[in-house]
């Protein structure tokens, strides 16, 4: 549990928070692999972050002490140019990210119960999210119903339907 947790819709505000998230999720390993500069130029990883919201996308920044520390987005992609997780054109991909030294107790958990429910109240059909191999986050996902979705096709992408 984190202190003072509250939760708050993402909105156009906090593209910068998911410019970082974004970079975080990329260096899940804690070694620099991908620069700030990739995550700005390359449109595979713009894709996550830059002009959030657009058409029926959502997300949740979790708070403690008024200060984010953890946000859950989803985003949509397309079948002309999919992002790693994705699935369906109607299935909207989730990042997450919960930052260094909160990790592991459970506003992870609590930020996808959050998007899930509105994922619900939107009557979306499922989620999507892609996971590499080794990332601890994985335990997570498939606590929380994220079921492998074509090992052969893409590796890594799990989906839980809604």
């Amino acid at each position: 549990m984190v202190a003072d947790e509250t939760f708050r819709p993402a909105d156009a505000g906090d593209v910068p928070l998911l410019r970082w998230a974004t970079w975080t999720n990329l260096n899940w390993t804690g070694e620099t692999r991908i620069s700030e500069a990739e995550v700005d130029q390359r449109p595979e990883f713009r894709h996550y972050w830059h002009d959030f919201p657009a058409l029926g996308e959502f997300g949740v920044v979790a708070l403690a002490g008024g200060d984010p520390v953890g946000v859950v987005w989803v985003r949509y992609s397309s079948e002309g140019e999919p992002s790693y997780g994705y699935v369906a054109d109607d299935i909207p991909e989730l990042s997450i990210t919960v930052m260094d030294g909160l990790r592991g107790r459970g506003l992870g958990y609590r930020l996808l119960e959050e998007i899930e429910k509105e994922a619900l109240k939107r009557g979306l059909a499922g989620l999507s999210l892609s996971v590499e191999e080794g990332n601890p986050s994985k335990r997570l996902y498939l606590r929380r119903g994220f079921v492998p979705h074509d090992v052969q096709e893409s590796p890594g992408t799990l989906i839980k339907r809604i």
